[in-house]
């Protein structure tokens, strides 16, 4: 459980992630992130011990939302068909809700160091081989059609990872509940064999 922050803290923590996300990770430095919030570089340090802390925090943090989320659906009693709609379900709430996050744990993962990097790879192969655990399923019990485990499921992967720009950088508001079925039915299209 992420820990209680103070409003003045959330709102650096808030206007960061923003600003990695409009610049990039690695063109944003300490003094743009002063600058944004209108107070010397010094006083970043009364919020974060460094930028490279405040990347590993949030992937890890957003990593973990995702494990935690995919763990209780291949957990659940649901079918195949079932477990992929609570898949996209859990993808477009997490995005909603945290889209600055999860535009880090697709675009910005890379600026990691070693020994976070290798974690991070890590766990990102485990949730990826989770989602392939799922389908696998589908195709062995005839839900899904017969593709390259590979191939749709990271095509499934790919297809839920854009929504985030529809949060950050979409001048239409997104509505969650359109967005989970349109993509849901989209996807449920593809790998379903129609019965």
């Amino acid at each position: 459980m992420p820990l209680k922050v103070s409003p003045r803290k959330k709102k650096f923590l808030d206007e960061s992630l923003k600003m990695i996300h409009e610049k990039g990770y690695k063109a944003t430095t300490m003094r743009d992130l002063a600058d944004r919030m209108g107070f010397e570089v010094s006083n970043i340090y009364n919020f974060i011990d460094s930028k490279e802390a405040l990347l590993e925090t949030y992937l890890f943090q957003i990593s973990e939302d995702f494990h935690t989320g995919i763990d209780h659906i291949q957990e659940s009693s649901y079918d195949p068909v079932e477990k992929m709609k609570a898949l996209v379900s859990l993808n477009i709430n997490l995005t909603s809700s945290k889209p600055y996050q999860v535009g880090l744990l697709v675009n910005e993962w890379r600026n990691l160091k070693d020994p976070k990097l290798t974690e991070f790879v890590d766990r990102r192969a485990e949730y990826e081989e989770k989602v392939r655990v799922i389908i696998k399923e589908g195709i062995e019990k005839k839900h899904f059609r017969p593709f390259d485990l590979d191939i749709i499921t990271h095509a499934v992967l790919s297809s839920v990872r854009w929504v985030y720009y529809w949060y950050t950088d979409h001048a239409e508001e997104a509505n969650p509940y359109e967005l989970e079925k349109q993509l849901t039915e989209f996807i449920l299209s593809g790998v379903c064999i129609n019965e």
